[in-house]
């Protein structure tokens, strides 16, 4: 059975996105790029966490995460990511409207789901077999799967600044046991991981 990890890029106060998403601003116009810039100003000091972020052999994610558009699928909108997605395998995209499969680059196909969490984490398990499932986010998404207690992993990347305001990690989550594995610093993003209690 595949392992369950997640990563989150966030700010000293939990918030992995701001309001007001759009296709200029994906996290929102008063947290810009500031979350990831130890990802791509400063990625040599972070090469591990970054290498495992892409790991995993299957992805989830929020609607929101896919693209900045509601209602209507805009068809023409295949990912904030150009023709070759970093994922190079299945990504199972929640939502509640249904779209065709959208097959990119590099071996990224993104599968539409609209059953729920636990469908798309089931047919993200069997794209992945003995792999590794990431959940890739958002905070939303992020936060039903740690609810739900289906995350094995759960990886915070903060960032030393606050937003706020914003989606925070944990908010709704209620109480869940995490067991704190490692801790490492770098001058731009701390990277914590913890496992789920046994």
């Amino acid at each position: 059975m595949a392992r369950v990890t997640a990563d989150m890029a966030v700010s000293l106060d939990l918030v992995g996105a701001g309001r007001d998403q759009s296709a200029e601003h994906p996290f929102g116009p008063k947290v810009g790029e500031r979350l990831h810039t130890w990802m791509f100003e400063h990625r040599d000091d972070s090469a591990d966490e970054i290498a495992a972020i892409t790991t995993a052999t299957a992805y989830v994610m929020g609607r929101h995460m896919f693209g900045p558009d509601r209602g209507e699928w805009d068809l023409s909108w295949t990912g904030w990511w150009g023709p070759d997605p970093p994922y190079h395998a299945p990504v199972f995209v929640l939502g509640s409207r249904e779209r065709e499969s959208v097959e990119m680059a590099g071996g990224t196909t993104f599968h539409f789901v609209t059953g729920g969490i636990e469908e798309a984490l089931a047919r993200a398990g069997e794209a992945a077999g003995d792999g590794e499932v990431s959940i890739a986010g958002g905070v939303t998404t992020l936060n039903a799967y740690l609810a739900a207690g289906l995350v094995d992993e759960l990886r915070l990347h903060v960032v030393p600044f606050t937003v706020g305001e914003g989606l925070r990690v944990f908010d709704g989550v209620g109480d869940i046991a995490l067991r704190p594995v490692s801790a490492r610093t770098t001058p731009h993003v701390t990277h914590l991981t913890w496992r789920a209690e046994d």
